[in-house]
């Protein structure tokens, strides 16, 4: 935020010679701004995961509970992915139903490996590791159910 400081002033600099309405439509700007970034950091503090050998409780990033309890869980599947087009790789944890559809997900991007490998061991849940790094796009084609809707829909020529 501190970054952004020079940055608007230079901009409330630019626009003074259009008059105080300019000033205060960019100063309402800065202000909506502002807001809307204490919100998303709020927003993201209050994320969280609950693990316990009932199930899972997970608190999203818009504030919505999303619980499963243990009945509905089949096993953990570990992959990795590459992340966009680079060798990089990143660690995803999926709990799945006994039809392979993801009823949990945790991204190693957000998450520790320490975070991911309690998991199993508190739900008491098989896990499959899969070894070999993988595309969004292979993944899509092999296990479509483990995938949100929108994930890695480019367009298409």
């Amino acid at each position: 935020m501190a970054l952004l400081v020079p940055v608007l002033l230079t901009v409330a600099w630019l626009v003074s010679p259009l008059g105080s309405a300019a000033v205060g439509l960019t100063a309402a700007v800065v202000v909506a701004l502002a807001a809307l970034g204490v919100a998303a950091y709020i927003g993201y503090q209050r994320t969280e995961v609950v693990v316990s050998p009932h199930g899972i409780v997970e608190r999203g990033f818009l504030g919505r509970i999303h619980s499963v309890a243990r009945r509905e869980m089949a096993g953990v599947l570990r992959i990795e992915t590459y992340r966009g087009d680079t060798l990089e790789t990143v660690q995803q944890l999926f709990v799945v139903d006994a039809a392979g559809r993801c009823l949990f997900r945790m991204r190693g991007t957000f998450w520790d490996d320490r975070s991911l490998d309690a998991i199993a061991e508190i739900l008491d849940l098989e896990e499959t590791v899969r070894t070999e790094p993988v595309t969004l796009a292979e993944l899509r084609a092999t296990d479509p159910c483990l995938l949100y809707w929108f994930e890695g829909r480019g367009l298409r020529a």
